[in-house]
């Protein structure tokens, strides 16, 4: 019985390394479907998951962030409406060979926060002159290492 926890312990080890980039967090006010979403097309964006790449199955995720089968299956619905993964009937779920896929999730993610940066500019009696210098300023800082 001396293997049987390292055995454990690898098992825990696959199960983690399997689902790496999709962490759900219980105390996050988002609905889980969405910090699933969100964390498919991070992953998508930042080139880990490349056109074609398998998804987890609905059940294997779920089982593995210890979450509902049915809120899996909305994230992946939303997901395959939006374009961002394709379902093959028998087959699993993929990433969407949409081209230049990451970078039109990265602009979505970009015009998201442009959008917030002006109303709070908005909100400070920022003009429109006056947002695009801190942009430009924002934009020449170096970028962190």
């Amino acid at each position: 019985m001396q293997g049987l926890p390292f055995v454990r312990i690898l098992c825990i080890h696959y199960m983690h390394s399997m689902y790496s980039g999709l962490n759900i967090s219980q105390t996050d006010a988002r609905p889980m479907y969405l910090q699933i979403m969100e964390q498919v097309r991070a992953r998508i964006a930042a080139g880990d998951w490349p056109a074609g790449k398998e998804l987890p199955s609905i059940r294997a995720l779920a089982a593995g962030l210890s979450i509902s089968v049915i809120t899996v299956k909305r994230a992946y619905l939303e997901l395959e409406s939006e374009g961002v993964i394709v379902t093959r009937q028998g087959k699993g779920s993929f990433v969407a060979d949409a081209g230049n896929l990451a970078s039109e999730i990265q602009q979505q993610k970009l015009d998201g926060h442009l959008e917030a940066a002006a109303a709070i500019a908005l909100q400070l009696g920022l003009s429109p002159e006056q947002l695009a210098a801190r942009l430009r300023r924002a934009q020449a800082k170096p970028e962190p290492k």
